[in-house]
């Protein structure tokens, strides 16, 4: 899995394209379709914490896990004064570990794609479905093969601002399925002049019945796939999926008011 680095200091200027407010917008109306309208709510992969505080905002009671530990002091950082009711953790998401369960799970903007292997993906189905409240739900996107293989592939992208600038190119190893990310960044420092880092990351690209797979054979029932933003059904040229799934299995093993693992 990638870990966001030097990249994490400047990530909330580069991404300030990404319209967190509809995303959570979205991300809440999937919560409150399926009953939960208020409670815990666990988001893997949280980055800095920009959709983490959006669903605070929203009355949910939060804990964020990310792997990078610079990611997480930005969201701390953001989080002072406000959201100082948040948790954050520093956790691999492929064996995350909770104190009791939570109402629901999200996962956004891709990071669910930086897990390489379908073992890995199986494995954190599992997890969830572990550290869900009975029939909570897991709301989680991906990007498609299409994007992949048509959008970025072999693209090189280049953004100039202020005191920074940075060059991303793009691989899509086929026969693998795994999108290489080389960013390479340029940050002026106090004396004007610029510095560079460069950091790679790697994505896998998922076909819709092998997610499928990995939700069931991790113990959740698989309940329905989007295109991105809509309720409809993906489509050839769908760039980024969700995908909602629920718990399963508890409420056979609750006994006199007990959960009986």
């Amino acid at each position: 899995m990638g870990s966001y680095e030097t990249f994490a200091r400047v990530y909330d200027d580069f991404m300030d394209n990404i319209p967190y407010e509809e995303w959570a917008e979205y991300v809440i109306g999937l919560l409150k379709e399926y009953g939960i309208e208020d409670g815990l709510i666990l988001d893997l992969g949280c980055g800095t914490g920009s959709l983490t505080e959006k669903l605070a905002d929203a009355g949910y009671d939060m804990i964020g896990i990310d792997n990078s530990i610079e990611m997480l002091e930005i969201a701390k950082e953001k989080s002072y004064g406000r959201y100082e009711d948040i948790l954050y953790l520093l956790q691999d998401m492929r064996e995350f570990e909770l104190y009791g369960t939570v109402r629901g799970v999200v996962s956004i903007c891709d990071s669910m794609n930086y897990i390489l292997e379908k073992e890995d993906l199986t494995n954190i189905m599992r997890l969830v479905n572990n550290y869900l409240d009975p029939e909570g739900i897991f709301i989680f996107d991906m990007n498609t093969s299409y994007k992949y293989e048509i959008m970025l592939s072999d693209r090189t992208i280049a953004e100039d601002r202020d005191r920074m600038s940075f060059i991303w190119d793009n691989y899509f190893y086929e026969e693998e399925r795994i999108n290489e990310y080389s960013l390479h960044l340029f940050l002026q420092d106090k004396d004007g002049r610029y510095d560079k880092f460069t950091e790679t990351h790697y994505q896998k690209a998922y076909e819709i019945d092998q997610v499928i797979e990995a939700i069931e054979e991790g113990g959740l029932e698989f309940i329905a796939v989007y295109d991105a933003f809509t309720r409809e059904l993906p489509k050839k040229d769908s760039e980024r999926l969700y995908f909602i799934a629920r718990e399963k299995g508890k409420v056979e093993r609750i006994r006199d008011g007990r959960l009986y693992y």
